[in-house]
């Protein structure tokens, strides 16, 4: 039986853990555990029988005993199993069976002759019972809790765990002192109407059975798979070049992280080849002292007595060769004449990861003045009819109005000739050139204008050009009306 995952017996696979995103009910599942051991030895079977001696049972959170199968149980990694226990019997997880069980044995030092026996295979009328009492711990730690506290026992109540029929009740606490719990006892036992056993337990403990996410973002060791404590201290943080800040080097359960012990054996060997940290150089510029050490890059940092704010990074062979130079009373060469001079290299920035504008639009058209850009649409410019050649004086009318301020020199005023083929047709001519002479009083025109664009009106047929020039000679009138006859 199981949590109803269909996983029962896998050793391939684990529900995971209440922090996990795995099962819910991993208390009670059949194969969900906490300090999971990967079964390498499942499928050797000396003995050629089905059912294993010994085998391994995980209890609430990570308690874990080791049981004898007297009734040589067919039993694998997920069975719910009934045991012995003192008093009644106890329900319980398979987490591990088969030969690597003795080998767990031995390596914990457990005795053969001391261990318990296998009842039975738990039937449905006790997986109820033992998930009912589960559900009732949570509730059972806040009352006593309370009780602890209205005796003002300098106490933490950590966890509480029913034994699988209810026949006992295991209250776990961490202090920092020795505690009377004598009175705590008979209060709890005339609430709770069972047995009370009281543990203390460590705050390393503590925290492997309440779980957690440590400063890596990943589940702590204590509660996952680490089972032997060992002691951290402060020189460790020292020889990996950590600051000492308590803080950051502190886990959840308030002491030093375990984790600082993982790397400590590889740095003392790499260290072997440092000089000593309270080396002191004799320079031609005077006496240097070391600030730091980097392990992974193999230098160490001086600085000047007289100048301790600029650091000079040496490789460590060129620190022992000025070492031995001083050893022979001389003096070694200058901070900067042994400094490393590193060679950058020039990488490409292929997917612009640190352009701070590479979200921006590049090489945008910019948006064409309306002032000065007032042409129309080239299809609208195709569907147009023709107009005569003294109509085009308009857009630049419109033109030089919108730059009223613009001087214009005066000197090549006539410059550009006028080519007149009737006198019909000068006398037309005549009206827009005054109404346009009135609106630009005070601009002068660039000789450039009329000096390169000379009209030429031809001479073939005037009397059919002044009927169609003497229409659109009313319109400037009416669309461009003299403004600047005020001012004159």
């Amino acid at each position: 039986m199981s949590c109803g995952c269909k996983t029962s017996g896998d050793s391939s696979h684990s529900c995971g853990t209440k922090s996990a995103s795995g099962c819910s009910s991993v208390d009670t599942c059949g194969n969900s555990y906490k300090l999971s051991v990967f079964d390498w030895l499942s499928d050797v079977n000396p003995s050629g029988s089905k059912s294993s001696e010994y085998v391994e049972v995980r209890f609430k959170n990570e308690r874990k005993l080791y049981y004898r199968n007297v009734n040589n149980l067919p039993l694998h990694i997920g069975s719910i199993i009934a045991v012995e226990s003192s008093p009644g019997h106890d329900i319980g997880v398979v987490s591990l069976s088969g030969e690597l069980v003795k080998i767990q044995m031995k390596k914990k030092n457990v005795h053969q002759d001391s261990l318990l026996k296998v009842y039975r295979l738990a039937n449905q009328k006790d997986v109820e019972t033992w998930q009912e009492l589960r559900n009732k711990e949570n509730a059972l730690k806040v009352e006593a809790r309370k009780i602890a506290y209205g005796l003002n026992l300098e106490m933490k109540i950590t966890d509480v765990e029913y034994q699988g029929d209810g026949s006992k009740v295991t209250f776990y606490y961490t202090a920092d002192n020795r505690i009377d719990f004598r009175q705590l006892i008979k209060e709890y036992a005339s609430l709770f109407r069972t047995k009370i056993d009281m543990k203390q337990i460590g705050f390393r403990q503590e925290s492997a059975k309440v779980g957690g996410i440590g400063s890596c973002g990943r589940e702590l060791c204590c509660s996952t798979w680490l089972t032997d404590f060992r002691s951290v201290n402060t020189n460790a943080a020292r020889y990996q070049q950590l600051s000492i800040n308590p803080q950051k080097l502190a886990g959840q359960c308030g002491k030093l992280k375990c984790c600082l012990n993982y790397e400590l054996d590889t740095y003392l060997d790499v260290l072997r080849d440092f000089p000593s940290s309270s080396t002191v150089l004799n320079t031609e510029k005077g006496r240097a002292f070391c600030i730091k050490i980097d392990v992974f890059k193999k230098k160490m940092w001086f600085a000047y007595v007289e100048n301790s704010m600029a650091w000079y990074d040496i490789d460590i062979f060129e620190v022992q060769k000025m070492i031995a130079i001083n050893k022979k009373g001389e003096k070694s060469k200058a901070l900067e004449d042994v400094k490393v001079i590193e060679n950058r290299m020039v990488t490409s920035d292929l997917i612009q990861e640190n352009s701070v504008d590479r979200f921006e639009k590049k090489n945008r058209k910019p948006r064409p003045n309306n002032n000065n850009n007032r042409d129309r649409n080239p299809k609208q410019q195709e569907n147009r009819p023709a107009r005569p050649q003294s109509d085009n004086k308009n857009p630049r009318q419109a033109d030089n109005r919108n730059r009223p301020n613009e001087q214009k020199p005066v000197e090549n005023k006539g410059g550009a000739p006028k080519v007149q083929a009737n006198g019909n047709q000068s006398g037309a001519n005549k009206k827009p050139r005054q109404s346009d002479n009135r609106n630009r009083q005070n601009e002068q025109k660039p000789v450039e204008n009329k000096a390169t664009v000379p009209i030429v009106q031809p001479a073939d047929n005037p009397s059919a050009e002044n009927k169609t020039q003497k229409k659109p000679f009313k319109k400037p009138k009416k669309k461009f009306p003299p403004k600047n006859e005020g001012n004159a």
